[in-house]
């Protein structure tokens, strides 16, 4: 955006900005989200900045009136598959707290020194200020939204001390942590229980929640996951332990609260960055439901689910092996092998919410998957030794992962074809602009939107909608909820197209606000480029 862009949106006062930068007036040393209500600045006093971090180095502290830390995350982390994008995604899941600054260039594949001046000439402030930012954001949460006390707050944080915790919220916010935990308004009771503690996670409107807690419900593995209408909860590792955690939509303006237990107060920060990614509540909806509206075949379709979301990964190790053992079967045959895997190879842990088991390891199932996995042998194999491949660090999966990398490096592995590489990459780096023509649903879905079926002409078709033809790829998905099951064809082995369960599987006739079944399988010959 270009500086009168910028200034247009904080003159109107534009919400949908939140987040995306900070603005900063020279006259007040203070830096705004772009719907603060404060007066508007004169243009000759105002400076823009990508991040928060950057405004904290350039002197500025945080508005007591509109707490720009509160603003939902930027959605140009999600669209920047850079370096610098990447290194964000990074340092919002904890690397740079558990791994400092040499662990996160090595993740990035640069050293310490380029890492430092790349960013601060990209964003404004190097990797130190920029986790260190993320720490404060972290403890604003933390202050207003539980009854955590301060050290507890600050090592939740990521703080190395109660004396850096107080130092770091007076020079970002102007205000001790007990005035700033004063000013602001509560979710509600903050604690569910010993141990439990609650948090509102902000969001921009609109929000498909209900078509996505209707994705999770369909996919929910008994004991790991529990899914409603309305909610959704598991439990899964971090760094610290297992952790457990429960979302629900209170039915809240622009949030969605948060209950969540954690064996170390540090991994809390990154179960939230995590929770963030898989119900995509970093994401720009307006912007993308505009793009995708251009499209008049699609227009219709993005007015009846307007904000609609693709799902993240909790998890990136699980979620490409939920991706292999659903490959060509139906939605529920993929969740009652899963099921087994779990039963069979996961962890228990204590029973909270329903959930009482974690996802088996990528060495149990290396090592005893074949045993428990059921199907072609051929599959089998490729699974474990995907698993291997994740459990010894062989193949590295995550968030801040190169998009394009990370599609080679699983193709090169057995057993893993294109659809599955892109779509993995879609779940667990966020890539806003995969599109999957290869995909029988989606091409029922296009030609149920008057869109060609025709995989190259689909294509060529989609190119109108990026940057955002993962969204593209979720409407179609949602167009085929309503049909019928289809006939035997579907189910022939010598279709020769990539299988979608929304297809072989059953959705309800009508049930327009359910999403489609996942697609998890993939053509074993020929598959579409």
């Amino acid at each position: 955006m270009t500086f009168d862009e910028r200034y247009r949106a904080i003159s109107s006062r534009d919400t949908r900005f939140d987040g995306q930068f900070v603005t900063a007036v020279r006259t007040t040393g203070i830096y705004c989200r772009p719907s603060c209500p404060a007066r508007t600045p004169k243009p000759a006093n105002v400076s823009f900045f990508a991040t928060s971090a950057a405004a904290h180095e350039a002197g500025y502290r945080a508005c007591k009136r509109c707490l720009p830390e509160a603003a939902p995350g930027s959605p140009e982390w999600d669209l920047r598959g850079d370096a610098a994008g990447r290194a964000m995604r990074l340092i919002t899941d904890g690397v740079s707290e558990r791994e400092g600054v040499p662990g996160l260039a090595a993740r990035l594949g640069y050293s310490t020194r380029h890492l430092n001046r790349m960013l601060t000439a990209e964003l404004g402030a190097g990797p130190l200020a920029l986790a260190r930012a993320q720490r404060a954001h972290t403890a604003r949460m933390l202050l207003v939204g539980t009854d955590l006390t301060a050290a507890e707050v600050a090592f939740s944080a990521g703080f190395a001390s109660v004396r850096q915790f107080n130092e770091t919220v007076r020079e970002v916010f102007g205000l001790t942590p007990t005035e700033l935990r004063a000013r602001a308004s509560r979710v509600g009771p903050d604690q569910g229980g010993a141990g439990i503690i609650r948090l509102a996670l902000p969001y921009r409107r609109p929000f498909d929640a209900s078509g996505l807690f209707a994705w999770m419900v369909a996919r929910a593995i008994p004991g790991v996951e529990v899914a409603t209408s309305d909610s959704f909860a598991r439990a899964l590792r971090l760094p610290g332990g297992p952790a457990w955690f429960r979302v629900r939509d209170a039915a809240r303006q622009g949030r969605l609260v948060l209950e969540a237990r954690v064996a170390r107060p540090g991994d809390l920060a990154a179960l939230v960055a995590r929770v963030r990614r898989l119900f995509d509540l970093d994401a720009d909806p307006l912007a993308i439901d505009e793009a995708l509206a251009t499209d008049p075949l699609l227009a219709e379709r993005v007015r009846a689910v307007p904000g609609l979301r693709v799902p993240g990964a909790a998890d990136p190790h699980e979620m490409l092996i939920r991706a292999m053992v659903g490959q060509q079967i139906t939605v529920v045959a993929a969740r009652t092998a899963l099921t087994r895997l779990t039963l069979e190879l996961g962890e228990p842990v204590e029973p909270w919410e329903g959930v009482d088991r974690l996802f088996p390891t990528m060495s149990a199932i290396a090592d005893h998957g074949a045993e428990v996995l059921r199907g072609p042998r051929a599959r089998i194999g490729a699974i474990t030794t995907v698993a291997a491949a994740l459990a010894s660090g062989e193949l590295e999966l995550g968030p801040g992962d190169d998009s394009a990398a990370q599609r080679a490096a699983l193709l090169a592995l057995p057993g893993i074809g294109p659809w599955t590489a892109d779509y993995v990459r879609m779940r667990v780096t966020g890539d806003p602009d995969v599109f999957l023509p290869g995909d029988v649903a989606v091409r029922t879905g296009a030609v149920r939107a008057g869109l060609p079926g025709d995989p190259r002409e689909l294509t060529a078709r989609a190119a109108l909608s990026a940057p955002w033809r993962s969204y593209l790829t979720g409407h179609l998905w949602r167009a085929v909820a309503d049909l019928p099951a289809p006939g035997p064809l579907a189910r022939r082995a010598d279709i020769g197209e990539e299988q979608h369960p929304s297809i072989v599987g059953s959705t309800p006739a009508g049930a327009d606000s359910a999403p489609p079944l996942l697609p998890d399988a993939r053509r074993t010959k020929g598959t579409p480029a």
